[in-house]
């Protein structure tokens, strides 16, 4: 899952400054998910700024409507009808929805309403932990299903660093060095010989690996 959080209100106040009319633009997916720019954190959002844009006596108009997705246009139709009734779009959505979302609509300024931060899994509630960095070139199969890309701070594919220490990464003693992990998880699966494989420097400008990519699914015509 995309995961995201709010932009500090600070930033948000001046990035919306030079308009009017800004229309507030939620997603129904991931940042629902994560709490960071669905329904209701539209709603409060706009509540917000209406709050204090009135205190300030600013003309300033502000509405609200959420998508199932900005990463589609099919959905982004939506807005179609409205969009000269807006001099801006502040997006709740993910980094890729607000790229998309500007895209179809060239002649609209889209801000972003939050920060995109990683793919990550739901430990519990309010609490994500990154899993993966979409790199392109996945390597769970030699290493038991532990990312050493998005998990070890310095994405070392050959086992860790000197700063490894009682299973712990020298950022701190909170975060678990990755390579302990996967060894730990070979030991268990009796699979540590895949752990003397020299892994290949990783290639970044390849497109399996390097972006921007563009993605197609096997069998499709486009």
């Amino acid at each position: 899952m995309i995961i995201a959080r709010k932009k500090p209100i600070e930033e948000i106040l001046s990035d919306i400054a030079p308009y009017d009319r800004i229309l507030i633009l939620g997603c129904n997916e991931c940042v629902t998910v994560c709490e960071a720019g669905g329904k209701k954190e539209v709603e409060v959002l706009a509540s917000a700024l209406s709050l204090y844009h009135l205190n300030r006596r600013d003309k300033k108009t502000f509405g609200e409507m959420t998508l199932e997705r900005q990463c589609d246009r099919e959905y982004l139709e939506e807005i179609r009808p409205v969009q000269d009734d807006w001099d801006a779009v502040l997006s709740l959505a993910c980094g890729v929805g607000v790229q998309f979302t500007a895209e179809t609509f060239p002649k609209l300024p889209l801000l972003p309403g939050v920060d995109t931060i990683c793919l990550g899994a739901n430990e519990d509630r309010g609490l994500w932990t990154e899993r993966c960095q979409a790199c392109g070139s996945c390597v769970l199969a030699k290493t038991a299903g532990i990312c050493p890309v998005s998990r070890c701070a310095k994405r070392l594919l050959n086992g860790p660093c000197g700063g490894s220490a009682n299973g712990k990464c020298e950022l701190g003693a909170d975060t678990n060095c990755a390579w302990q992990l996967i060894v730990d998880r070979l030991k268990a699966l009796d699979r540590m010989a895949d752990y003397e494989t020299v892994a290949p420097i990783k290639d970044w400008s390849t497109d399996r690996a390097g972006g921007p990519r563009t993605v197609t699914r096997e069998g499709i015509q486009i």
